[in-house]
């Protein structure tokens, strides 16, 4: 700074230095901590309304920057230099201490303040309040007002609002009548204060009364107090109250309105909702960011694509789109009504996107199943050092255990870790999901154990890991715990249970729990859960017990019902009942190629090849073509995806050659099946060259060559496994020993010394 001498390596103490003349107009701002404090005799009578002028502004200054700690350093010297404090500059030291919420600064330059003043001002006295206000101490806060001696309007106001906001409102209701009795009368503030903490209903009495005094003192005119009023009536649940208020009012602004839609929107009124937001536009009320993000939601929940489209174009004439608090609340709506491309168009155009934002897009694509575009969005997002949070990585662990994709999951895993973003319960149920998703249970029972306290959802997902891995024991022994814990099961905790009965032929066990989620836990039984129930009859060979069931469920059997039946006559080779679960079948789903495999391998079995080339004919006639087989393995950190048939991989001669050692596996018989990885136009000759070549076998075979000898191999597949390829699977954990796990479309397949964890049927 012009006209300061640079600082001395080593100052000497404040009281042995000259004082520096400056300007009037000089930028105190600036002026450093070594500025002399000491004054030359001449001028200490000449000069005494100017003396510690220089001193007090560049501790205003120190103040305004937050450095409270030079601002300490700086208070001694002026005490050993017998400068004072002025009454400014105490100020601006408490609302220093306010704004960065530091008490123990703030409890300091207080006893400071007791030590040199003996009457501070009553401006002074109400900015201590409210630093410890700001602070948070209601403690301090009553023992400052308790020894004021003059206390006027201002400071009731701020002791009032402190409990208020603190959640102590009958403290506050208390000094609101001390205030009354003292004779001063109350204004808007503290009104306002009273009525933005009655937040349930439960204070809904006790909203009327303050109401009440509200129009006794003349102020219900005020907007303001009138939006806090409606805004109150809405938060405790009374909208017709608060709609008679709202119509009451001279004018409305905004905020009126949105908070009214907000008690709509809430109370699943949405249509009400929409009817406001009409009538805003037609009003020419000024909308903004605030409504635009309310009624996206409302047209979300009433699945109103069409609405919410207009309101897009709306907002695009206002110019707001590239606002992230508008183009946020659009990317949402465009995900939860599956446009994903106009919901990546959408976020293209937030010019500054925040974690919120990309929390929503790559929410988008999990949902829609992009989950490459999912994982490689938060790649770069690591990479480029973007603020995340932990919504994103909760996405992320659901596009890694739809994925089987261990190596990113365990990664994202530790990333969110390091950074505290694992979110509790929801982000950790996540995690257990990921890791039983992706084949390794004992991950996820670490990840399930870990929770403090689990819920309803964490619960499930450990219960379901162990379902679709076959373990009955374990899955039904964490549903006992679950109970001894006093956590509720909900409908999808059922879904579980009865999936993991049916899995392991537990019927006894599941007709129990299906009568019981009613009667016991108060969870009404939906077609889901009649489903399960008869897939484990089903599994179970009791198939007329399945057809009974079916027949008397308070439900219309949906496909599920009669596919689950279909794969029961298949398992256990009842024709008749077969052809009448296929029917059905394909009149309520005839675009369900796995039901036309069953019916034809059902038709095969018996020997009536021209009702299976049947099936073949109508399957060609519908056009029907399901997905291309794939499956892959992950061997040191590189995933590796087959085909069938794929000769692509480098090395695939060691591959073949391999499966060459297990062709006995594949049965030489006159009667061959048709399986989930054969083309449905070829000739049953044809099929035959097909079997040594399926994905799931050519996966098994680079593990086997590619893996330790004792290590177990893990094989994901995208569609169901086939009966020769679990043949297969089973053949190889014999001949090796190894253990073999297949995750196929529906659950995992655990093969050792011979044997699966399905007992044969899937």
């Amino acid at each position: 700074m012009a006209g300061l001498p640079l600082p001395p390596p080593n100052p000497p103490p404040l009281s042995t230095r000259n004082q520096t003349s400056t300007s009037s107009s000089a930028n105190f701002a600036q002026i450093p901590s070594w500025v002399s404090l000491k004054r030359s005799s001449s001028t200490i009578k000449t000069e005494k309304i100017q003396q510690g002028k220089l001193e007090n502004l560049h501790l205003v200054s120190l103040s305004k920057q937050g450095k409270l700690k030079e601002a300490h350093d700086f208070l001694k010297e002026m005490d050993d230099a017998d400068v004072s404090v002025t009454p400014h500059s105490y100020q601006c030291l408490f609302e220093a201490c306010g704004k960065l919420r530091s008490l123990a600064d703030g409890r300091l330059i207080h006893d400071r303040l007791r030590r040199t003043v003996k009457n501070p001002s009553g401006s002074i006295e109400n900015c201590l309040l409210r630093m410890y206000c700001d602070c948070g101490s209601c403690i301090d806060v009553q023992k400052v007002f308790d020894e004021m001696l003059m206390k006027n309007l201002v400071s009731w106001v701020i002791v009032i609002s402190a409990y208020a906001k603190n959640g102590e409102l009958e403290k506050a209701i208390r000094l609101f009548s001390d205030m009354q009795a003292s004779g001063i009368r109350p204004n808007s503030a503290v009104y306002m204060s009273l009525l933005q903490s009655c937040l349930g209903p439960s204070f809904l009495e006790l909203g009327k009364q303050i109401h009440s005094h509200v129009i006794r003192a003349q102020l219900n005119a005020n907007i303001t107090v009138e939006t806090a009023i409606c805004n109150m009536y809405v938060r405790c649940g009374w909208l017709e109250g608060a709609k008679l208020v709202f119509d009451g009012m001279d004018a409305q602004n905004a905020v009126t309105w949105t908070g009214l839609m907000v008690g709509y929107t809430q109370a699943k009124k949405l249509e009400v909702a929409l009817e406001l937001f009409a009538r805003m536009a037609m009003e020419g009320v000024e909308l903004d960011e605030f409504v635009f993000s309310i009624v996206l939601k409302v047209c979300c929940g009433l699945e109103d694509w069409d609405m919410g489209r207009q309101i897009h174009s709306h907002i695009v004439k206002l110019g707001a789109e590239s606002e992230v608090s508008v183009g946020t609340p659009l990317v949402d709506f465009y995900v939860k009504c599956g446009d994903i491309e106009s919901a990546y168009r959408s976020f293209g155009r937030i010019s500054e996107p925040n974690d919120v934002s990309w929390s929503a897009l790559i929410s988008g694509f999990s949902q829609s199943g992009r989950l490459e575009d999912c994982i490689k969005i938060f790649t770069s997002l690591r990479s480029e050092g973007v603020v995340l949070n932990s919504f994103i990585y909760t996405s992320v662990f659901q596009a890694c255990a739809a994925q089987a994709n261990l190596n990113m999951g365990s990664q994202a895993h530790g990333d969110a870790i390091k950074r505290g973003l694992v979110s509790y319960l929801y982000g950790e149920s996540a995690m257990v999901t990921m890791y039983s998703k992706c084949g390794r249970l004992d991950y996820a029972r670490r990840a399930f154990e870990s929770i403090d306290e689990p819920d309803a959802v964490a619960w499930t997902a450990i219960i379901s890991g162990y379902a679709y891995h076959g373990n009955a024991a374990e899955a039904l022994g964490f549903f006992r715990r679950m109970q001894s814990y006093g956590v509720r099961p909900n409908a999808v905790t059922f879904i579980a249970v009865l999936t993991a009965c049916s899995h392991s032929g537990l019927v006894a066990e599941a007709k129990q729990y299906l009568g019981s989620m009613s009667r016991d836990y108060g969870v009404k039984p939906t077609i889901d859960h009649y489903d399960c129930m008869i897939d484990t009859y089903s599994r179970a060979g009791l198939l007329q017990e399945a057809l009974e069931l079916i027949n008397r469920m308070p439900f219309e059997p949906d496909a599920m019902s009669w596919k689950s039946l279909l794969g029961g006559c298949w398992a256990h080779c009842d024709l008749k009942l077969g052809k009448i679960a296929a029917e059905n079948l394909f009149r309520l789903d005839p675009g369900d190629t796995a039901g036309y495999i069953l019916l034809f391998n059902l038709y095969s079995a018996f020997g009536k090849w021209e009702e299976a080339g049947h099936v073949r004919k109508l399957m060609a006639e519908r056009e029907l073509k399901k997905e291309v087989s794939c499956s892959w393995i992950s061997v040191k950190g590189q995933v590796h995806r087959f085909v069938v048939g794929d000769r692509h991989h480098p090395q695939t001669e060691a591959i073949y050659s391999k499966l060459e050692e297990f062709k006995c596996s594949v049965i030489d018989s006159p009667v061959r099946l048709l399986n989930e990885e054969d083309d449905v136009s070829c000739s049953l000759s044809a099929r035959k060259e097909q079997l040594l070549d399926h994905s799931e076998k050519l996966a098994i075979a680079f593990g086997l060559i590619s893996t330790e000898d004792n290590a177990p191999i893990l094989v994901f597949k995208n569609l169901r496994a086939c009966r020769d390829c679990h043949e297969f699977g089973k053949q190889v954990s014999m001949v090796t020993g190894r253990q073999i796990v297949v995750r196929d479309s529906t659950r995992f397949h655990h093969f050792k010394s011979g044997k699966c964890s399905c007992n044969d049927y899937w």
